[in-house]
C-alpha cells in the first residue's frame, strides 16, 4: 500500500507568496495547489481531495472569511490555517470561529508556516483516529482500543451501562487520556447512535464567542451577524452534545448553560422565542471538578446536575499494562500509513517506554510511535523515540555528589538551587513538547496558566521558541 501525500490548497491573490509557500511545503514532502482568488480555491476544493487549505484574510472578490465558511460547508473536515498581514485580533478571532485551526502572520517564517500545518494535520489525523474507531464502538472495541487492563475493563463496562439512559455523563481524566474516544462509544452504544455527536472544545473559544458557539444567535444580533445560525445545542437535535474541557467554560456562562440543561430549551443571541433541547449531554474535564468548586471556578450547581454519573479515566503512568499494547497498535497503524515494515521494539526501547510517565498520555505516545516509525528501518531504537533517558534527566540538575559545596551554604540553600534548576529544565521541556504553546505546556506540567506564565517570567524564558523562547497562540 502507498501512503497517502497530504494536499494544500494555497490561495493568497499575491502569486509570489503562493509560489514562495508551495516551494516551502513541497519541500517538505506535501502537494501543493495554487489559487489566487476566492472563486478558484473553491473551485478546486469541489473537484479535488484538499486536506488543508493556506488562506489569506485580505483578498479581493470574495475574502478568506468568506471562502472559509464556503469551504466548510463543501468539507467540514478541511484543516484552515488562515493567513494574516498584521495578525490584528479581531481578524485572527472571527477566523476562528469561522473554523480555522491556526494563523501565520506575513511577513512569516518558513519554520512557522511548517508548524502550523503539521500541526493542524496532526490534529485531523487524531479526529480522525477517534472517529473512525468510535463508528464501531461497543465495550469491546473500546477495551481493543484503549487495553485490556482492569481500568479499562471497568471504563467499558460503565460505558455501556450508562448509554442505556439518558444520564448526563462527566468523564474525568487528564488530557490525551481518551475522554473523547468514551464519549463516542457512549454515544455508539446509545439509542442517540443515529443522531450527531456534536463535539465542543471549551477550552478553544474565545469566551465572547462562546454563548454564541452554544446557543445560536439570531440575524444582526450583534457587529457581523449577518445571517441567523443555530448554536451547538440545535446542531445535536436527537444526538450527544459532547462539552470537552468543560472547567474552562467562563463562570457567567455557566449559569446560562445550568438554565438550558434545567428548562430543556435554549434562546439564541438576539431572539425572544426558546428553543427545545432534544440532546443528551457528556461533558469532560481535565481536572477534578470538585476541587474548581472549592477553588470558586467552577459552580456547586452545575457540578451537582453534570454528576449524574461520573467516569473516571486514570493516566497511563498508572495502567502501565496498556502500554506497550497500544504503542504495538500505532507501530501497525504506521507501518500501514507509510508503507513501511518496522518489525517492533527492541529491549531498551520498551524499557524507556514504559519508564516515561506520559504526561500527554495516549497522544503523546501515538506520536512517539508515530515518529519512531518514520525514523526507523527495522528495529524501533530508544533513540528513535525522542524521549528523555534518565541520564538527561538527572543533568537536569546538573550536581554531582563531589561537587556539592558542604559546608559554604545550607541544606536548604542546595535543595532551593536545585529545585530552582529542575524546575527551570521542567519548564523548557514542556515548551518544547508544546511546540512554544505557553498553555499546553501549563496542561503538561498539571499547572494553571497564571503560574506558567509567572514562572517563565522570574526565570526569563520569553519569546520565541525552544530555550529561553516561548511562541504566543491564540
Amino acid at each position: 500500500m502507498t501512503a497517502k501525500t497530504d494536499c494544500i490548497l494555497i490561495v493568497d491573490d499575491e502569486v509570489a507568496v503562493c509560489e514562495l509557500l508551495s516551494r516551502l511545503l513541497r519541500r517538505q514532502g506535501f502537494v501543493c495547489i495554487n489559487a489566487t482568488d476566492g472563486q478558484q480555491a473553491l473551485s478546486v476544493i469541489t473537484r479535488e481531495s484538499v486536506d488543508l487549505m493556506l488562506l489569506d484574510i485580505r483578498m479581493p472578490g470574495l475574502d478568506g472569511f468568506e471562502v472559509l465558511e464556503r469551504a466548510r460547508i463543501v468539507d467540514p473536515d478541511l484543516r484552515v490555517v488562515m493567513v494574516t498581514a498584521d495578525g490584528h485580533v479581531p481578524d485572527v478571532v472571527t477566523a476562528m470561529r469561522h473554523g480555522a485551526h491556526d494563523y501565520v502572520v506575513k511577513p512569516f517564517a518558513h519554520a512557522d508556516v511548517i508548524q502550523s500545518v503539521r500541526k493542524a494535520l496532526s490534529e485531523r489525523d487524531w479526529r480522525h483516529h477517534v472517529r473512525d474507531v468510535a463508528t464501531h464502538s461497543t465495550a469491546d472495541s473500546l477495551e481493543d482500543m484503549m487495553g485490556s487492563s482492569q481500568a479499562v475493563k471497568a471504563i467499558s463496562g460503565d460505558a455501556l451501562r450508562v448509554a442505556r439512559s439518558d444520564f448526563t455523563v462527566l468523564l474525568l481524566g487528564e488530557t490525551g487520556t481518551g475522554k473523547e474516544l468514551v464519549a463516542h462509544a457512549i454515544h455508539h452504544a446509545s439509542a442517540r447512535s443515529r443522531g450527531p455527536f456534536v463535539a465542543v472544545d471549551c477550552g478553544a473559544i474565545p469566551e465572547t464567542l462562546f454563548e454564541s458557539e452554544l446557543f445560536g444567535h439570531e440575524k444582526g444580533a450583534f457587529t457581523g451577524a449577518d445571517r441567523a445560525k443555530p448554536g451547538k445545542f440545535e446542531l445535536a437535535a436527537d444526538g450527544t452534545l459532547f462539552l470537552d474541557e468543560i472547567g474552562n467554560m467562563p463562570l457567567g456562562l455557566q449559569a446560562k448553560l445550568l438554565r438550558a440543561l434545567q428548562e430543556r430549551s435554549v434562546c439564541r443571541i438576539g431572539g425572544t422565542k426558546r428553543v427545545p433541547i432534544h440532546s443528551r449531554v457528556l461533558a469532560a474535564a481535565n481536572e477534578d471538578l470538585e476541587v474548581a468548586v472549592a477553588k470558586g471556578t467552577f459552580r456547586k450547581d452545575l457540578f451537582f446536575r453534570l454528576n449524574e454519573f461520573v467516569i473516571r479515566i486514570p493516566p497511563l503512568r498508572k495502567r502501565r499494562e496498556d502500554i506497550v499494547y497500544l504503542a504495538k497498535r500505532f507501530l501497525d497503524a504506521t507501518n500501514q500509513e507509510l508503507a513501511k515494515a518496522v518489525q517492533g521494539f527492541s529491549v531498551r526501547a520498551v524499557e524507556q517506554i514504559l519508564a516515561h510517565a506520559w504526561p500527554g498520555n495516549v497522544r503523546q505516545l501515538r506520536s512517539a510511535v508515530r515518529r519512531a516509525v518514520l525514523l526507523a528501518d527495522a528495529t524501533i531504537e530508544q533513540e528513535h523515540l525522542g524521549l528523555p533517558t534518565i541520564e538527561r534527566f538527572s543533568s537536569a540538575v546538573g550536581v554531582q555528589p563531589e561537587s556539592l559545596p558542604i559546608g559554604a551554604v545550607s541544606l536548604s540553600q542546595l535543595v532551593r538551587q536545585a529545585t530552582g534548576t529542575l524546575e527551570r529544565a521542567a519548564l523548557v521541556e514542556a515548551l518544547s513538547r508544546a511546540g512554544g504553546n505557553k498553555a499546553e505546556a501549563a496542561r503538561l506540567l498539571h499547572i494553571d496558566y497564571k503560574t506558567m506564565y509567572s514562572k517563565l517570567k522570574g526565570y526569563g524564558l520569553c519569546a520565541a521558541s525552544g530555550e529561553g523562547h516561548v511562541q504566543e497562540k491564540i
